[in-house]
């Protein structure tokens, strides 16, 4: 406290910080959601990785090899203990901070089924212009556009995390005076 504060000075600037604090319940939807927007995506990408490297593999030999699958299996698995906790920290990081989302996140998820692949020997595929320049190491076309791309699972958190996190953004920005 200032000494030479006047009493209510202090109180009047701690009035204002508690205006613009969220909403407790907007803060606590928007991590109950961000939790289960991680959780799911943790849970999906083992899955989306095999199904990534079948996808391809029968698409151009027409079979996956035992040891290709096996491959697969352990690349989904490190995708989801690496990526995952970097989506779970994102989530967890104050919108306001947040400088890149969780699909971008998930999209670098790529290079587990992409080194299957390459070891298996599969050229890359054709892609067009933009995604050439977008996503240049995808070289197999396998970037998700959508959370459902990961899992139909997640289209629903998905759009229930980006609503809630765009309410509390504008909220803070009604509350700033800003919006």
């Amino acid at each position: 406290m200032v000494d030479d504060a006047k009493p209510g000075e202090i109180d009047e600037v701690d009035d204002r910080a508690d205006d613009l604090a969220d909403d407790p319940a907007d803060a606590a939807a928007l991590a109950r959601y961000a939790d289960a927007l991680a959780d799911g995506i943790e849970v999906a990408l083992p899955g989306w990785v095999v199904g990534c490297v079948e996808r391809i593999l029968v698409a151009y030999r027409g079979r996956v090899e035992p040891s290709e699958r096996e491959a697969a299996v352990r690349a989904g698995a490190v995708a989801a203990a690496e990526v995952g906790p970097q989506v779970r920290a994102l989530l967890s990081t104050d919108i306001d901070q947040q400088r890149t989302s969780p699909l971008a996140l998930a999209r670098t998820a790529v290079r587990y089924p992409t080194a299957v692949l390459v070891g298996a020997g599969v050229p890359p595929v054709e892609r067009d212009e933009f995604t050439e320049r977008r996503f240049p190491e995808d070289v197999y076309d396998l970037a998700p556009a959508t959370f459902a791309d990961l899992d139909s699972s997640l289209h629903e958190p998905g759009l229930t995390w980006g609503a809630a996190k765009a309410h509390v953004h504008l909220a803070r920005r009604r509350r700033e005076g800003r919006r």
